[in-house]
């Protein structure tokens, strides 16, 4: 037995982190006791992420809107995600998603790891807590 409490997480609570100008992120838990990363990212129409991959697995889970997502070199093989849907990512493997529209996407992404470490594919800046830098257009600043 152990005497750990429940987490418990509010996203009425959680900061929010810009993704650039058509996107935000409300982290919800990060470590501690709990050896995840979860947050909910709300997208506008038309937002895309940059390729990146993580050293672990990512769920990605729709809990509204729509969702295209795709693996670097596997665009043929996109999925088109809607409500109630996931998918996990495997691990190392550059990915990307974007809002098709027409409406805003919710989506809860759950990182299997303590900490988020994003890797973007054009070497891209992070911050310390794995935040990517974006310039006023919303794309990530690449160098380090």
């Amino acid at each position: 037995m152990t005497d750990m409490e429940p987490v418990v997480a509010r996203l009425s609570e959680a900061k929010e982190v810009s993704f650039g100008p058509t996107a935000f992120y409300r982290r919800l838990v990060a470590g501690g006791d709990v050896p995840l990363v979860t947050g909910v990212q709300t997208c506008q129409p038309g937002y895309s992420t940059a390729l990146h991959s993580h050293p672990y697995v990512e769920v990605l889970f729709v809990l509204e809107g729509e969702s295209v997502v795709w693996q670097d070199g596997r665009e043929d093989k996109a999925q088109h995600l809607r409500t109630g849907d996931m998918v996990a990512l495997p691990p190392g493997i550059p990915h990307a998603f974007r809002n098709p529209g027409p409406g805003v996407l919710n989506m809860l992404g759950i990182h299997c790891s303590p900490d988020r470490v994003v890797n973007y594919a054009n070497g891209g800046r992070t911050l310390a807590d794995g935040y990517a830098v974006y310039d006023a257009k919303g794309e990530v600043v690449s160098g380090t």
